[in-house]
């Protein structure tokens, strides 16, 4: 009974939230939610002390992935990610003499690599917090893991020696623990590699999509991004085209991983919401007169290519933050909104998720992950030219 308790007690929060057809952002808000479509996705987690957000977004989506294919669910661990990721990058690094950045940051073509090189495990198996703490914290190991890559960078006898990377493995294994090479899961022994292959998933399935006028659409580039470590491309495509993109998916039982800028004044994980209201008054009103845009609907701006790519060109829209979007949503009105779920703990009203309207994915989404039978048809069809 003690296990059955457990696992009703991990899922039901998550399943009252997905059988409500109407929401609302924070307690006394005039918003209300009605729901269009909204996709299972498993509990929401917390990436805590970390800049890991990348690895619990995408393979939130993995998971996600599973289910709509009639898989169960499994909560799929992101340090196996973040371990094999972090070695891969030091390697890269130090061939590179340092001219490549390093830290804790990722993106989602992370996770397609890590899972086709190493394979996969669940998140039982291999929780990666082998430093004492009841939450995630990497302060420690990221500053030792710069300093590490620093000095052997700096080569002060001018040849690297041979325990370099066994150095980085062992820093890497100490904080996150060693990674199982066979594990017994649900009365089935595994390797990573055959684990992953259990889940059904196929990482040629996956693409990234984004939207920039510097380089032509209906091409594919590498994303100049700092986090980009691995050099991955997106395919281009016009604003419109992506949004397109994104709809088309949702209403066709597919959820998406967002990457986006989460600096903006318009989104409040808190207050469950992300907007770009037309009067940036709204978003902080100092009297009775100006409506709190958090509260109560206000007029957004329109936004066009031009005004992304400027804040992109500026450093003023930048790779902060990966999500999962798992629905859509419409306010009184007939507005889209979105149903984001995040990964930082169930703190907020809505339980860890927040709404974000069309205005603000338009402005501030760096580039998506989907499956590319998610694709319209005619989108599929540039995508093999």
């Amino acid at each position: 009974m003690k296990k059955v308790f457990v696992l009703l007690s991990y899922f039901m929060p998550a399943m009252l939230l997905m059988a409500q057809d109407t929401l609302t952002n924070v307690e006394g808000s005039k918003y209300q939610f009605i729901k269009v479509v909204n996709h299972e996705a498993l509990p929401v987690q917390n990436q805590s002390i970390t800049g890991t957000c990348w690895s619990f977004s995408a393979l939130s989506f993995m998971e996600s992935e599973m289910m709509r294919m009639g898989k169960e669910g499994v909560n799929l661990s992101e340090m196996f990610v973040v371990n094999h990721a972090y070695e891969d990058k030091a390697k890269k690094y130090i061939r590179m003499h340092g001219a490549l950045n390093f830290g804790p940051g990722g993106a989602f073509h992370d996770i397609p690599y890590v899972i086709r090189h190493y394979g996969m495990v669940p998140e039982e198996v291999y929780g990666g917090m082998h430093y004492g703490t009841a939450k995630h914290d990497h302060r420690e190991l990221d500053k030792l893991m710069q300093a590490m890559v620093e000095a052997i960078k700096s080569n002060p006898a001018k040849k690297l020696t041979p325990a370099w990377d066994d150095a980085v493995q062992s820093v890497l294994n100490s904080y996150l623990g060693a990674i199982p090479e066979t594990f017994e899961y649900r009365g089935k022994e595994y390797t990573p590699k055959s684990f992953a292959e259990s889940t059904g998933l196929n990482m040629d399935d996956y693409i990234e999509i984004s939207s920039y006028t510097h380089h032509p659409f209906y091409s594919w580039f590498i994303l100049e991004v700092p986090d980009n470590w691995m050099w991955g491309s997106v395919f281009n495509v016009p604003l419109d085209d992506m949004v397109r993109i994104i709809d088309h998916a949702l209403e066709n039982g597919y959820t998406v991983a967002w990457a986006a800028d989460v600096s903006e004044k318009g989104f409040s994980f808190r207050k469950g919401m992300a907007i770009v209201p037309e009067d940036p008054a709204t978003l902080n009103p100092k009297d009775e007169h100006t409506p709190n845009a958090f509260l109560e609907p206000v007029p957004e701006k329109k936004i066009t290519q031009e005004m992304r790519q400027e804040a992109f060109d500026n450093y003023e829209t930048t790779d902060d933050h990966g999500m999962q979007i798992t629905g859509l949503y419409k306010d009184a009105s007939g507005k889209k909104f979105y149903f984001v779920k995040n990964s930082w703990g169930t703190s907020n009203y809505t339980q860890g998720y927040l709404f974000v309207s069309e205005a603000y994915l338009r402005y501030k989404t760096m580039d998506i992950m989907i499956h590319k039978d998610a694709l319209p048809k005619d989108l599929r069809k540039k995508l093999k030219n």
